[in-house]
């Protein structure tokens, strides 16, 4: 397995405890750091760091893209990778979006349900999809401003697919299967 690879379980590790266990982010981070028992690796904290820093960004893009689907209904592990997931395509420079989404898929494949991948991948691709209109701004909506002229998802009265004449179209998303 590949560093980063690692460094992505153990942030992933560090999300899904903190989360499930409702403690703060970065204090467990900083616990997990100076215990030592398994190493963060640096490129893990900086993950966990970025997650928390765009936290409620993160959530609410996620949100966004869920179909029949809530993010507090989610299993922990999966809202987690695609914490991860969107860290990465929206905040990383240095990491492709493809690889940003490979990565999120191959820890589902690993670490939830059969279910989970296609999931995780579906969301993934409509935040791509996405992502040259978003704003990254922390006190910016995921959703567009009501009558803004740049809205792809305004009623304009155009009832045609938005993606029909795009070269690129996201995965269709489907209901995710857990109780």
């Amino acid at each position: 397995m590949a560093a980063r690879s690692k460094a992505r379980k153990r942030a992933l590790d560090i999300l899904f405890e903190a989360d499930l266990r409702g403690l703060p982010t970065l204090e467990l981070l900083s616990e997990r750091q100076s215990l030592g028992d398994v190493p963060v690796q640096p490129y893990a904290a900086e993950l966990v760091r970025g997650v928390a820093s765009h936290s409620e960004r993160i959530d609410e893009l996620i949100s966004w893209n869920l179909v029949d689907w809530t993010l507090e209904r989610m299993p922990v592990v999966d809202r987690n990778i695609l914490r991860i997931g969107v860290y990465e395509l929206l905040w990383a420079g240095d990491v492709p979006d493809g690889v940003a989404i490979s990565e999120a898929v191959s820890l589902a494949q690993n670490l939830s349900t059969d279910n989970s991948p296609p999931f995780v991948n579906g969301v993934l691709a409509r935040i791509k999809a996405e992502k040259p209109t978003l704003s990254l701004d922390p006190e910016a909506s995921a959703f567009p401003a009501a009558g803004d002229e740049d809205d792809p998802y305004a009623d304009d009265g155009d009832d045609r697919d938005p993606y029909a004449d795009d070269d690129e179209q996201p995965a269709p998303l489907e209901p995710h299967p857990h109780p």
